[in-house]
C-alpha cells in the first residue's frame, strides 16, 4: 500500500471513519503510521491468577471456561460475564453493554485480560477489562500483555481501533526511504525509520520506546532546523540595497535626544546598521522586553535609509499602534526638519484630509496598518520594512509589501526588521525563529522602575481600589482588567459591563471613567483609547482588548480581576501596560483560586525580573503545545514537546549545521529534502 494512499481506501475504514480521522489531521496511511502514541500502559507483566489483589491493576492469561449474558436488574443494561481459568485460579470477568463480546470471545479460547481487580461481596472480579484472544495464528497481543500504546483520539475513534489499523498497515505499508543520512543515525546509534515506526507504536520495552520516540523527535526537529537554515541562506543570497551608515547625522540624532541609550541600544543599532551596510537582505528579529526602547533602534535604522535615499514602511498590526508609532517618530524626527512621516488609515478610502499624503511630493517613511499592502498604495524606492509584533501579520502580506518598491533592482528585495515584545525561549529561537537573526534588548532604560506586583484575594479589593483613588487624586492613571464583558452563568468571574457600573456609580463616581470591550466597534474603541492616552480619561475598564502595545507614559496601577482566568504571557503583556513612564508603578493579580498550579503561574509573575525568564518559566510550566500550537504551526506533536528540551535542541542545532556543511545542497538526500521544503512551507520560513 502507498504512503499517499486516502485513508477512505483502506479497505478496513469506513467513510465515517475516515471523517472522523479528519479532525486529528489524519487524510492518508502515512498519517496513521506517523500518529504516535501520547503514552503507554503498561500491561507487559502477566500474573498468575491466584496473586491477583483487590484494587489493582494487573493483567492475567487463561481459558474462558464459562460464559454467559444477562441484564442488570434496575437498569436493564446488557451484561457479559467470563469465567478464565489458568494453572494457578480462577476468576470473573465483567463487562457492561458490551453485548458483542459474547459474539468474538467463545468457550475454550485463550484470553489475555488488563483491567482493575475489585471485590464483591467475597468474589474477585476483574471490572471492564482490556480484552485480546491469542489463536496460533495470532499469538502476540497489541491490547494487553505488553507495553500497550494509547494515542491521541477522537469521538467514535479509540486507541484500541488505532492498535488494530496501525499494526496492519506496519506490515502492508511500503517502506518509507529513511529522512535521515545513514551516518547520523550510526553516529546517534537510531534504528532505522521502519525499525523505528515498529518500535514507538509496538515497543518490547520502555527503553525501546524512549529511544523511538527521541529517534523521531531529532527528525522533525532537524527538519526544521533545516528549513530554517536553508531559508536564511537564501536570503543571504537574495540581493538588497547597500545603505552606508552616515555617523554624522547618526551622532547628531542620538545626541539630541532626551535620553541616553543603553549600552544593548546602541550596540543592536549598530548592528542592524552594518547589517543594511550588506548587498544581501537583512531579516532581523528585534526582541525587547516592554518599554525597553525597540522604537528609537528602528528609528536609527529609518533615518540612515532615508538619508541614503530610500522609503521605509513601518507597519503597526492596530491604528491605535500606528498613530502612536507616527507620534513616537515624529516626536524622535521633530529636529531633523526634512524628515516627516504620514499617517496611512485602516482603508486608503477613508483618509482624513489631515492624514492624507501630500501630492506628488515623496514620503520617506510610511507609518500605517495592513492598508500599506493596498494595491493603490506604492513605493518608488522601498529600502527597509519594520514591522512591529511581526506575527500578526502573515507572510503573504509580507511578500506584497517587499514587492511594492518600483525602483529597486530586479531581483533586489528590501531590509527586514521585526520587533517583538513577547519573549523567545532560546529552544524556540533555534527552531521557529530560525531563519531570524535575533537581536535582544535586555537592558531597561535608564531610570525604569520594576513594576510592583501583588497577589490579591478579593475581599482585599476595597484596600486596592482605595489606593487607586490615591494614585487618581495625584495624577495619574489606571487599568482594570475583567476576563468576561458580561455575566455568565457558565463562569464564575467578574464582568467589565456589570463592574463598570459598580464602580462608575460607586467608590469611583467622582472620577472620569470608560468602558472598553471587544464586542465594540473600531472606530468607538480607538475613540475611548485615545481619549485614555491624551488624559481625558483617568481609569479604563476593560477586557482583554488591551493587551497589546498601548504606550501611557502617566498610567501607575494595572489591576487584574480573576486573574487564574488569564495565562502567564497574557498577565505579563497586561502588566506592561503601565510602568512605561518615571513614576513606580503597580500590578494587583486579583483572584480566589486555591489551585496550586495557579498559585505558582501567579507566583511566577509576580517574582519575574524580566520577560524572558518568564517565558522560559511558562515553557516548562504549561508545555510548548498549549503556549505556541502544534500542528497549526507546523510543528509536529514530538518537535512541540522537545521545545522544554534545550539538550536535544542544541544536539539537533549542531547536527544541522554539521550537515549542511558537509552537504550545502543536501544532494543524495531526497528523503530529507522533500520533508525539509514541506516544513519550510508549514512555518512560512522566507
Amino acid at each position: 500500500m502507498k504512503h499517499s494512499t486516502p485513508v477512505a481506501q483502506i479497505a478496513r475504514i469506513k467513510p465515517l471513519y475516515a471523517k472522523r480521522l479528519k479532525k486529528l489531521n489524519i487524510k492518508e496511511v502515512a498519517d496513521l503510521l506517523f500518529h504516535f502514541p501520547a503514552r503507554y500502559e503498561d500491561f507487559s507483566e502477566i500474573i498468575p491468577i491466584e496473586q491477583v489483589r483487590a484494587g489493582n491493576k494487573v493483567t492475567v492469561e487463561g481459558k474462558v471456561i464459562e460464559l454467559k449474558q444477562s441484564r442488570t436488574w434496575k437498569k436493564k443494561m446488557a451484561l457479559t460475564e467470563a469465567v478464565v481459568k489458568d494453572e494457578t485460579s480462577v476468576i470473573k470477568a465483567i463487562w457492561f453493554n458490551q453485548p458483542y463480546l459474547a459474539r468474538v470471545m467463545q468457550e475454550g479460547a485463550r484470553v489475555v485480560l488488563s483491567g482493575k481487580a475489585a471485590l464483591r461481596g467475597n468474589e474477585l472480579y476483574l471490572s471492564s477489562p482490556t480484552h485480546e484472544i491469542k489463536t496460533i495464528s495470532q499469538n502476540e497481543t497489541i491490547h494487553t500483555g505488553r507495553l500497550v500504546p494509547v494515542y491521541p483520539e477522537t469521538a467514535g475513534v479509540s486507541s484500541r481501533w488505532f492498535r488494530y489499523i496501525i499494526s496492519n498497515l506496519l506490515t502492508a505499508t511500503d517502506k518509507f526511504e529513511d529522512p535521515l543520512p545513514k551516518e547520523l543515525r550510526d553516529e546517534k546509534k537510531f534504528s532505522e525509520i521502519n525499525e523505528a515506526l515498529a518500535q514507538i507504536h509496538f515497543p518490547k520495552s520502555k527503553e525501546e520506546a524512549k529511544r523511538a520516540k527521541y529517534r523521531f523527535a531529532f527528525e522533525e526537529l532537524l527538519t526544521i532546523q533545516l528549513a530554517a537554515l536553508l531559508a536564511k541562506k537564501k536570503l543571504r543570497n537574495s540581493a538588497a540595497p547597500s545603505i552606508q551608515t552616515n555617523v554624522k547625522l547618526t551622532k547628531q540624532f542620538v545626541s539630541s535626544l532626551p535620553y541616553e541609550l543603553t549600552e544593548s541600544q546602541r550596540k543592536i543599532a549598530w548592528r542592524i546598521l552594518k547589517d543594511m551596510e550588506e548587498q544581501h537582505a537583512m531579516n532581523r528579529l528585534l526582541e525587547g522586553d516592554v518599554g525597553s526602547g525597540k522604537t528609537v533602534v528602528a528609528a536609527i535604522a529609518a533615518l540612515n535609509a532615508v538619508d541614503a535615499g530610500y522609503q521605509v514602511a513601518f507597519m503597526a498590526p492596530t491604528e491605535i499602534l500606528a498613530e502612536q508609532h507616527y507620534k513616537n517618530f515624529t516626536e524622535l524626527f521633530s529636529h531633523l526638519n526634512s524628515h516627516r512621516p504620514y499617517l496611512l488609515n485602516r482603508c486608503i478610502e477613508l483618509y482624513t484630509h489631515s492624514k492624507k499624503p501630500p501630492k506628488n511630493k515623496r514620503v520617506d517613511i510610511a507609518i500605517g496598518t495592513h492598508a500599506l499592502i493596498q494595491k493603490r498604495v506604492q513605493f518608488e524606492n522601498l529600502g527597509l520594512i519594520v514591522i512591529d509584533e511581526q506575527h500578526r501579520f502573515g507572510v503573504a502580506q509580507r511578500a506584497e509589501l517587499q514587492a511594492k518598491s518600483n525602483k529597486l533592482k530586479a531581483g533586489h528585495v528590501p531590509h527586514f526588521l521585526s520587533m517583538t515584545a513577547t519573549p523567545i525561549p532560546r529552544t524556540l529561537a533555534l527552531t521557529a525563529y530560525g531563519d531570524l537573526d535575533i537581536s535582544v534588548l535586555r537592558e531597561m532604560p535608564l531610570g525604569r522602575r520594576q513594576i510592583k506586583t501583588r497577589i490579591v484575594p478579593s475581599d482585599e479589593r476595597k484596600a486596592v481600589y482605595e489606593f487607586i483613588k490615591k494614585e487618581l487624586t495625584a495624577g495619574r492613571q489606571a487599568f482594570v482588567i475583567f476576563p468576561l464583558i458580561e455575566e455568565s452563568k457558565v463562569l464564575d468571574a467578574k464582568a467589565a459591563v456589570t463592574e463598570f457600573e459598580n464602580l462608575s456609580k460607586g467608590i469611583f463616581k467622582n472620577y472620569r471613567l470608560a468602558l472598553l470591550h471587544g464586542r465594540m466597534k473600531s472606530g468607538k474603541k480607538e475613540e475611548i483609547m485615545k481619549n485614555f492616552m491624551e488624559g481625558n480619561l483617568q481609569m479604563l475598564v476593560s477586557t482583554s482588548v488591551v493587551e497589546v502595545g498601548i504606550d501611557v507614559p502617566n498610567a501607575t496601577v494595572m489591576i487584574i480581576e480573576n486573574a487564574d482566568r488569564f495565562g502567564l504571557a497574557q498577565l505579563y503583556q497586561f502588566r506592561g501596560r503601565v510602568g512605561r513612564g518615571p513614576h513606580q508603578s503597580y500590578c494587583f493579580l486579583l483572584t480566589d483560586s486555591d489551585s496550586s498550579s495557579v498559585r505558582r503561574r501567579l507566583r511566577a509573575l509576580e517574582a519575574a525580573k524580566n520577560g524572558f525568564e518568564l517565558a522560559e518559566y511558562d515553557l516548562r510550566l504549561r508545555g510548548p503545545g498549549e503556549i505556541y500550537g502544534n500542528e497549526q504551526s507546523g510543528f509536529g506533536d514530538l518537535a512541540t514537546q522537545a521545545l522544554t528540551d534545550a539538550r536535544l535542541i542544541e544536539e539537533v542545532h549542531e547536527a544541522a549545521e554539521k550537515l549542511l556543511e558537509n552537504n550545502p545542497n543536501l544532494n543524495g538526500l531526497s528523503a530529507l529534502t522533500s520533508r525539509v521544503h514541506k516544513k519550510q512551507q508549514k512555518l512560512h520560513f522566507e
